[in-house]
Formats: C-alpha cells, structure tokens, sequence
C-alpha cells in the first residue's frame, strides 16, 4: 500500500478560520506557501490529502487555553456561548466565503457541487473543497441567506454549533455525559432542514443535541450523516453519538465520519493527545459494527481541535493509513473510509 494512497477525503476542517483571523482573503496564498498549522498545500501532497469539508464557521469569544485546561479535569462542564446575531455573522461568513473562492481563483483547490466534481478533482490531483457552514449563525430566519448561499456553491450546513441560535440548540462541552441535553429544533430549524432538503444541502448532525437529532431524523428525506463525531459507548462525551442514534443513521443509509478531536476519542474525555492510533482503530470498528462498512469515513477537525500526536498534521495521515492497514483492514476497506463512503453517500444526497 502506498503511503500517500488511497488519498483521504475528510469530514471536517478549520483552515478558512485560521486564515480569516490570519487577516481573511488577502492572506489566502499562505495555503500554498505552507501555514503554521494542519492543513496547506505542501502539506496536502505529502500526506495524501484529497480534499473535504471547508468549514466556515462564526466563532465565539472563546479563551481557547481556559476551554482546553478545563478539558483535561476529570470532569467538566464548559457554559454554552452566547448566542450570535445573524448581522454580527453575515459579515464573518461572507468573509469565509470569500477566503474559500480565492483559494480556488489561486489553483489550490476546486470548490465542488457534486459527487463527480469531486472525482474529478481527485483523478486530476487537485484539492476538491465542500463549501460547508457550521452553525447556521449566518441564515436569517426567513432562508433568504440560504438561497444565496447555495447559488455560490454551498452544499452542506450545520444547523447548530455549541451554542444556541434561532434554529436550534447544540451540546455543550460536558464530560460525562449523553448528547440528550436540551430541546430540539425550534419551528426554523423545522423549515431550515425541510429547505436544505429542497436544495440538496447536506445537513450535518455533529453538534446538535440528541433532540435535534431526532427532529432531523423524523423530517429529513436525506441520508443521515455526522461528519465529524465518535461513538458515545467508547467516550462519554456530550459531543459523541449514542448506539439508537448510529442505528438510526445506518437506517437511513447515512454516515459518520470518525472525529480525530482527543476528548471525544478517549475513554476519560482528556484534552490529551497522547492517544494511540489503536483507540482510533476501536471507534471505527465499532462505528462499522452498526452502521457497516458503507457509512464509515473520517472527520478530522484539522485546525479546530487537539489531535493524536501521530496524526498532528495531514502530512502525517500515511501513519493513520499504516495503522488502518496493521489493524487489518484490507485495501478495499481502506479506500472506503478514507474516501469511498464520502462520495457514496455525498452522490446519495445531491445527485451526481
């Protein structure tokens, strides 16, 4: 098996955050010169790296060093973060935005609308990007943003991140604890998920609470997918899906990509990234174990979370191949999780 092969295509990512507080899209050609970060371009080439979900999301004020240290107690309850007003956000997600078609106008990346066009990217050796949004801060009520924003290119939202919004309530950082915590969608979230559908946007399960993932689950006409979560049994973390919540996915013929994020990976909920490939290897068997070997993929949350000291960037993802490969995975299986479920159920949802 080569290194570098089968390339990976990924669930979840943070880069256009790190560059919009890098100074937004006049500092885009950084990714092709190398950031001092997770993921660019040099390094995409060294690891393998097929492309994924560019996440734009509105962040919280956060002090970023007082969440992690409280992560790494045995137990832990960071407060929600207030709500975000959607003329505070629109100006964030513009800029965002606007970060992910300058990096395509540059060569590095091409921003894909379908299945095919992220095969055709990765045949052509050229970085496919998902415009995604997490945490639908930016969609006004009435969906008009929605439109908008799907005709540029959007093709998968969030409705939540952990805090609340008009559309609904997120999981809080809480450790432990089952995902059941709060209400579910309010009456917009209900519209939002129904228009998503409409449009063919993916709706991405990650971090709404396990009410709003029962709404969802009882509205939606699409696969089911969490792009970037673990298995509840394995960590019992807020952020972590339950196994009636897998079943439910795997019903639908949805998907979950694995969370490299070190809290929801191990069994006492640490801010730790000592954390072997192997504990990876078990949240994947048993992800595998009720959803099967289909709806089974990855999702890194490169630049937005800690990570196993193995995987620190996408130029160490051959480490996570050899690990899949010493588990013994086959090279079928193989190429399924690091990039054949994605497209399945991406073709599934949008067509094409």
């Amino acid at each position: 098996m080569s290194p570098t092969r089968p390339l990976i295509f990924d669930g979840h990512n943070d880069l256009l955050l790190k560059l919009y507080r890098a100074g937004g899209p006049a500092h885009a050609r950084q990714f092709l010169e190398g950031l001092d970060g997770a993921i660019d371009l040099p390094m995409s080439k060294a690891g393998g790296f097929g492309g994924g979900f560019f996440a734009v999301f509105v962040p919280s004020p956060v002090d970023l060093d007082e969440k992690f240290d409280a992560m790494t107690q045995p137990s832990y309850d960071l407060a929600l973060p207030d709500a975000i007003d959607w003329e505070d956000a629109v100006p964030v997600v513009l800029n965002q935005a606007a970060i992910l078609f300058e990096l395509e106008r540059l060569g590095a990346l091409k921003v894909c609308r379908s299945a095919g066009d992220i095969r055709a990217a990765m045949d052509s050796g050229i970085m496919a990007a998902i415009f995604h949004i997490e945490g639908a801060e930016g969609i006004d009520s009435d969906l008009h943003t929605l439109d908008v924003l799907y005709a540029a290119g959007l093709r998968s939202l969030g409705p939540v991140w952990s805090r609340p919004n008009v559309f609904g309530e997120g999981v809080p950082f809480r450790f432990p604890s089952s995902p059941d915590i709060g209400g579910g969608l309010t009456d917009f979230g209900t519209r939002l998920v129904r228009r998503c559908n409409e449009l063919g946007i993916m709706v991405d399960l990650s971090h709404l609470n396990e009410a709003g993932f029962w709404d969802v689950a009882r509205i939606s006409d699409a696969p089911l997918v969490a792009t970037h979560s673990n298995a509840w049994v394995l960590s019992n973390h807020s952020r972590n899906l339950t196994d009636d919540q897998l079943r439910a996915i795997a019903d639908s013929d949805g998907m979950v990509g694995l969370n490299y994020a070190v809290a929801f990976l191990r069994d006492d909920g640490q801010m730790d990234t000592s954390v072997t490939l192997e504990t990876m290897m078990r949240h994947l068997d048993h992800l595998m174990a009720i959803l099967g070997e289909d709806r089974v993929g990855l999702g890194s949350d490169y630049d937005g979370a800690k990570v196993p000291e193995a995987i620190t960037t996408i130029a160490d993802l051959p480490n996570l191949r050899a690990a899949m490969d010493e588990h013994g995975y086959g090279a079928e299986l193989i190429e399924k999780l690091c990039h054949g479920n994605w497209l399945r159920v991406l073709a599934k949802t949008w067509g094409g």
